[in-house]
Order: C-alpha cells, then sequence, then structure tokens
C-alpha cells in the first residue's frame, strides 16, 4: 500500500464515481480502477461495491477513510516541515548575550522573533562578558554571540547591531554629575570601579588606555565582578565607572548619573557574530531580524 493509492482510494471513495475521480486525479479511468483493485488485493479485503449505474463503500472501505486521511495528512505535514525547516521559518538559533546592554535588545528580538517566526526556538544565554560569549561561539556551543570584541577570529563574521559610545557613571552626589560631557583628563584624581582586566575585557582596557594617552594611571580601588555591581559601587560613592551609553539605557538607580566622554576615538559598538560555516538555516532568519532591530519593534 502506498501514498498513491490511498489517494485514488480517497478520491473514489469521496466522489462514488470513477470517472469523475479520474478526471479529478488527472489521470485516466482504466489505470484508476487498476490502482483500486491492487489496493484491495493488498488488503485482502473489498472496498467498493460497484456496478454499471452506482458505487458504494463497502463497511471495509468505510473504515479505511478516515486512517487514509490521517496517512495523507501527515505526508503534508512532513513536506511543510521540511520546506519551513530548509527556508529557516522552524529550528533551534541559540544567542549568548554579554552584559546589561544587550537585555533591551535580547528581549526586543525574543518577542519579535515569537510572534513573526513562531516556529523558530531561541535558546539564550547569558554571559557576564564578550569573551565567553565568542569562545562560546568558537566552540559551537552558541550560534550567535552579542558583544563586543576588539579583534575577531577569521572563522568568524560579524556586524554592528547597535552604535554605541561611552560615558562615565557617577553617583549624583558628585560634583561632576551634571556636567553635559567630560574630558578623561579631568578625572586623573577620581576613585575608580573597574570590571575585571582579563583577557578580551573591553571597557578596562579603554578606561587604561585613554588614561595612558592623557599621561596618567586610573586609581582603581575596587573590582566588581559584574556591571550591576560596579553600578552599585558608583551609588553608594565608592568611585566614578567607565561604561556605555547603552548601559545607561537599562538602569533604573536614580542616584546614579551617566555624563557623556568627550574622547570617541575609543568607543565600542556592539556587535552580532557568527560562524562562516553555520549551515542552519534559522540563523539567517534570526540574524536578519538582528541587524534590522531598532527600538520600534516589540
Amino acid at each position: 500500500m502506498d501514498v498513491e493509492q490511498l489517494r485514488a482510494f480517497l478520491a473514489v471513495a469521496e466522489e462514488l464515481h470513477f470517472g469523475r475521480a479520474a478526471a479529478r486525479l488527472h489521470v485516466a479511468q482504466p489505470p484508476l480502477s487498476r490502482t483500486i483493485k491492487q489496493l484491495e488485493k493488498h488488503l485482502g479485503a473489498t472496498l467498493f461495491d460497484r456496478n454499471t449505474r452506482s458505487v458504494k463503500l463497502t463497511a471495509s472501505g468505510q473504515a479505511l477513510i478516515d486512517p487514509a486521511r490521517a496517512v495523507l495528512e501527515a505526508m503534508r505535514t512532513a513536506e511543510n516541515a521540511v520546506v519551513s525547516a530548509d527556508g529557516g521559518e522552524t529550528g533551534l538559533v541559540r544567542i549568548a548575550f554579554a552584559g546589561v546592554s544587550t537585555h533591551r535588545m535580547v528581549a526586543r528580538l525574543a518577542r519579535l522573533v515569537r510572534s513573526q517566526h513562531p516556529g523558530i526556538e531561541l535558546e539564550l544565554s547569558s554571559q557576564n562578558f564578550a569573551q565567553p560569549a565568542m569562545k562560546r561561539l568558537l566552540g559551537g556551543d552558541t550560534d550567535i554571540a552579542l558583544g563586543r570584541w576588539d579583534v575577531i577570529p577569521p572563522t568568524v563574521e560579524s556586524q554592528v547591531v547597535m552604535p554605541d559610545h561611552l560615558v562615565v557613571a557617577f553617583a549624583d552626589t558628585h560634583p561632576l554629575a551634571h556636567a553635559r560631557h567630560i574630558g578623561i583628563e579631568q578625572l586623573a584624581q577620581e576613585h575608580f570601579v573597574s570590571l575585571p582586566l582579563h583577557e578580551g575585557s573591553v571597557l578596562p582596557d579603554r578606561l587604561r588606555r585613554l588614561a595612558d594617552a592623557h599621561g596618567f594611571v586610573p586609581d582603581v580601588v575596587q573590582i566588581a565582578p559584574d556591571t550591576q555591581t560596579a553600578l552599585a559601587l558608583v551609588s553608594a560613592e565608592v568611585g566614578c565607572h567607565l561604561t556605555l551609553a547603552s548601559v545607561a539605557s537599562n538602569v533604573t538607580d536614580p542616584h546614579v548619573v551617566f555624563v557623556p566622554l568627550n574622547d570617541t576615538t575609543a568607543d565600542v559598538d556592539m556587535r552580532a557574530a557568527w560562524r562562516r560555516d553555520n549551515t542552519n538555516p534559522a540563523l539567517r532568519v534570526v540574524l536578519n531580524k538582528v541587524v534590522t532591530l531598532d527600538e520600534g519593534d516589540s
């Protein structure tokens, strides 16, 4: 028993006329009759009572209708699933994102994909820093990494998805908290709260480079494990903190004020990164959403 035999059976069962069923299937009537006879032989049962005047379903034929329809529907479902997967409309896309500055973007992206591409599942993984996200990407443990890197490995493609610039976080009681903008040289005597200095840690590197260019070594009085902790320490008046404008848009602490930095040469834009050899069709659909995402998406 094959799909074509079931399709022929249903056409005759629904039309109860071999001529009309043959026309519906775009075949000649004799081949259709042979197909039905082959199916009956395979099943060992008569499916139709037929004479020169009428065609009627037997009890066996009536019993076959629902299973035959279920088989053909399952075939259509399977075909549609393959087409959807090949077109990127179904599948799993894993995203590793780093830092507070990515949170709002990731939330908007998840809502957008869920509403416009419900067949795509997103697996979201938060990292404290961008370098671990890149390592997950290189190791094949994620499909997209969102973060900031000065060096992109040759096996990885990337694109800027959110331009950004440096700001300095102050406690609202700090004398510079109400400045419209600030130069790094004005911070030569300030205490700093910094993120850990390790391979790929962009903001500590920017602080060191900017301070060095202006002839001073930043006085780092405390190392915070992550941005949230660093800003809590700023709020507690422990010191100021070099961070990003995108971080400011994700923070609601009324006791922390963000002042733009004059020097834009050391700005760090957020990038989406993915492996060149990733052939997951759903990845391309999600990447298109990432690179075109804006504040109006919801």
